[in-house]
């Protein structure tokens, strides 16, 4: 049976990581609201994904090529080539050719045994070299790299669907659809889900491995799709949602775009005058010993104080200040008390609600079309509420349905 790692909220508002046994992640969900604790995210566990028989592990040696053309070998060991090659391009090796450590070292003592003895010392060095170099490469270039958008995984499950449509394997369909990726990213998670589901897991249950490209709405629209024996169709759908979606976004955008960028030339406009026009007009104006209206001297009162060094401890001021807010923000109490003023906002509220309102709606029936249970429907629409008080609001929606 599998295990799923839970994060759950007590009754005291404190979060907790839990480890449990379950058939499926709505089993383990509805297993622990049943004791009073609410779940936050469920991931399967990483074991379950390695099969039930663990294969004996083989060394293999790998000859890659670096970034800047030279190429070196490396020692790896694996329990197949596949597995070999997948933790190598986990690494962001680019594989020129595999073998087994048994099969080259025969092949040396051909010739001498002294090759053999001098050959592998040296491959082991350039190994740790590549190796160090390789790791502190990968985890600064790791730093910058960012997950797929709406629009990447909506093409993603338009051109999935069309190849399963038309009767392409599963693997093949994910290993093509992962050399067409331009982001590290998501290149590395679909060649992760194809070598996962070559071994025969499923694909919904492979991909919760990757939550951080895959959301639960992805998931349980493939998971759904799978049940029914009819992926194609549910990738179609969720291509079709993810590309409502993204309209949605860029209308959005749109509408916001130009008042946006009035505001911010304004401001810059303001500051500019403020700190460098004013300034000269002041000097005029000390000089020729005029009495200036009170408007104009506030002007000139906040010129020199932007100028002065107090503006600088007032900008340090506010940036500690929208920190501090940040990590509020990040907290159970802080994201509710703010996503509630965000809806009283006199134009913003109003349309920030019509369109989690309209999300929901398109989420919802997408997802009971799909054949995923209305209890999951809206918990998984609840999710992608982006906004928590509307979230409770839906989930609470849900309890009394439940009942």
């Amino acid at each position: 049976m599998p295990t799923f790692n839970v994060k759950i909220e007590k009754a005291d508002g404190t979060i907790e990581d839990l480890i449990v046994e379950s058939k499926s992640p709505l089993n383990a969900k509805n297993y622990l609201r049943r004791r009073g604790f609410k779940p936050l995210d469920v991931q399967i566990s990483r074991s379950n994904t390695s099969g039930i028989v663990q294969p004996r592990e083989r060394d293999y040696i790998a000859t890659c090529q670096l970034k800047n053309g030279t190429k070196t070998t490396i020692e790896i060991s694996a329990t197949s080539e596949i597995a070999a090659r997948r933790e190598l391009r986990r690494r962001g090796q680019r594989v020129l050719k595999l073998e087994p450590a048994q099969r080259q070292t025969r092949s040396t003592k051909i010739d001498t045994k002294e090759v053999t003895t001098s050959i592998l010392p040296e491959s082991k060095t350039k190994t740790q070299r590549a190796e160090k170099k390789g790791s502190a490469m990968q985890s600064l270039e790791r730093l910058f790299e960012r997950p797929p958008g709406v629009k990447e995984k909506a093409i993603w499950a338009s051109k999935l669907s069309a190849l399963v449509d038309a009767g392409v394997p599963i693997v093949r369909g994910l290993d093509l659809m992962a050399t067409q990726q331009k982001l590290p990213l998501f290149r590395r998670a679909l060649s992760e889900l194809s070598s996962d589901v070559n071994q025969g897991v499923a694909m919904g249950t492979a991909m919760r491995a990757n939550s951080k490209v895959f959301d639960q709405l992805t998931i349980a629209m493939v998971e759904a799709g799978e049940a029914g024996g009819v992926l194609d169709e549910a990738l179609k759908r969720l291509a079709k949602l993810l590309e409502d979606n993204a309209k949605l976004q860029n209308q959005i955008k749109g509408a916001l775009g130009y008042p946006v960028a009035v505001l911010v030339i304004a401001i810059l406009v303001f500051l500019g005058m403020t700190i460098f026009l004013i300034p000269t007009f002041a000097g005029i104006f000390e000089d020729l010993g005029a009495e200036l209206p009170a408007f104009t001297q506030l002007l000139v009162d906040l010129s020199a104080l932007l100028r002065s060094s107090v503006a600088l401890y007032a900008l340090g001021v506010i940036l500690l200040a929208m920190w501090l807010l940040g990590r509020f923000y990040a907290t159970h109490k802080g994201r509710r008390a703010i996503d509630r003023l965000v809806l009283k906002l006199p134009l913003f509220g109003e349309l920030i609600l019509m369109t989690a309102t309209a999300q929901f709606c398109r989420i919802f029936s997408s997802l009971t079309r799909a054949g995923v249970p209305i209890l999951m429907s809206m918990e998984i629409s609840s999710e992608t509420a982006g906004n928590a008080i509307i979230s409770d609001a839906i989930l609470a929606s849900r309890g009394m349905v439940q009942e």
